[in-house]
């Protein structure tokens, strides 16, 4: 059974529902008006774009235009994440850089070989799209990592500096920052794994269902996302952490000034 197309009358349609939260915003002064309509504005014709792009993009298939749009993706993801933590974004886009690379490719690159299997791994059905999937949710970990543990460090700068007086290495000291900006950076996909079929049926499975695929499918293809999401976080997270701090901390263990916004 194929999915139902919806006419875009149908879809303007939908708008309506934006009746809601306005009011609710007018009623309660919540000030929400204008960042809710720039952001509909901004997703709708970002994602109709999108869809004619990729479009042809899956027409064409060809592994090198395909590369080169996951790269496009994965610094469009750097430069956001980036934005959102205190550090310029000149210092430290190259590391990032590379470790969302090696977490989002590693991992793409290892379902479309060992798990799906596909004949091309660079098929931009799946290259694209798991990359994509892989790549949002590394960047709202990634934001929470970067912000937590720096701004941690800021806060803590002198217990911090207590401990590498008292001569542990600048990882040992570091190494209680690090795993509560992992942790923090995790737990909403953890607890979204959580309740996942009993509270929430997940976008991934139902973008399936829709898709004509049956439920048992479906599931597969979720529960092998879901693991790949997990992996390519922790991986991404961790491995910013490890190449930001050779450039935000000198050899002495101090924060740098000059690499933070003010």
């Amino acid at each position: 059974m194929e999915t139902l197309d919806i006419p875009i009358l149908s879809l303007a349609v939908a708008f309506i529902l934006l009746v809601i939260p306005v009011a609710i915003s007018v009623r309660y002064g919540l000030g929400m008006i204008k960042p809710l309509f720039v952001s509909i504005v901004r997703m709708s014709v970002q994602l109709a774009l999108i869809g004619i792009f990729l479009k042809y993009l899956f027409r064409w298939n060809n592994p090198y235009v395909n590369t080169g749009w996951i790269t496009v993706m994965i610094m469009v993801a750097v430069f956001s994440a980036v934005r959102s933590s205190s550090i310029k974004i000149r210092s430290i886009f190259l590391p990032v850089f590379i470790s969302f690379s090696v977490a989002t490719l590693t991992v793409v690159f290892y379902l479309n070989t060992f798990v799906i299997p596909l004949d091309n791994v660079f098929d931009a059905r799946y290259l694209i799209v798991l990359g994509g999937m892989l790549l949002g949710n590394s960047l709202r970990g990634n934001i929470v990592g970067i912000s937590s543990f720096y701004k941690q460090l800021q806060t803590d700068s002198k217990h911090y500096l207590y401990v590498l007086s008292l001569g542990a290495s600048r990882r040992e000291a570091l190494l209680p920052y690090l795993q509560e900006s992992v942790q923090l950076a995790l737990k909403p996909t953890l607890a979204s794994m959580a309740t996942m079929g009993i509270v929430t049926l997940p976008g991934m499975m139902t973008g399936v269902i829709l898709g004509g695929a049956s439920p048992e499918v479906a599931i597969k293809y979720q529960i092998l996302i879901m693991i790949a999401i997990v992996v390519s976080t922790v991986t991404s997270v961790v491995l910013t952490i490890l190449l930001t701090e050779r450039v935000c901390i000198d050899k002495f263990g101090i924060l740098r000034a000059d690499v933070f916004r003010n």
